[in-house]
């Protein structure tokens, strides 16, 4: 009996250090994350154009860099060349590695002029315990 419960405890210990590790590294995750509300006015004339843009940037870079977590694109229902983008990385590391890639620095050199204003202010989430929340929902 001795034997066989020996190798099932150390299992069940392995798996509860691992599940802790996990959590503490999500836990710490969210608090390296930046996250920006990209405030974006376009002039009306490229309005087409850049939105092309802004999507192609949008989904490569969620589907090919890990460490973007969210550019949620949206548009003002009131006036169409503005344009918001929530952006969340996992930290500013990812952030820089971002804005170096084939894909962001053909979306910013190809829509440079058709940018009439643009703001990129750093946010503080008010409540990291629900951004927590917020993710955990899509699993």
């Amino acid at each position: 009996m001795k034997q066989k419960l020996f190798p099932m405890l150390f299992a069940l210990v392995l798996s509860v250090t691992t599940v802790a590790q996990e959590k503490a590294t999500s836990v710490n995750s969210y608090k390296t994350m930046i996250v920006r509300l990209a405030e974006i006015e376009v002039y009306p004339e490229h309005l087409q154009e850049y939105l092309k843009f802004a999507n192609e940037v949008d989904r490569l870079s969620v589907e090919c860099e890990p460490g973007v977590i969210c550019l949620f694109p949206m548009q003002s229902a009131e006036d169409s060349t503005q344009i918001r983008i929530l952006e969340i990385y996992a930290s500013e590391e990812a952030y820089q590695s971002h804005i170096k890639t084939e894909h962001f620095l053909k979306y910013k050199q190809g829509t440079m002029h058709m940018v009439k204003n643009l703001k990129l202010p750093t946010m503080q989430p008010l409540d990291p315990e629900t951004m927590k929340l917020i993710f955990n929902k899509q699993r």
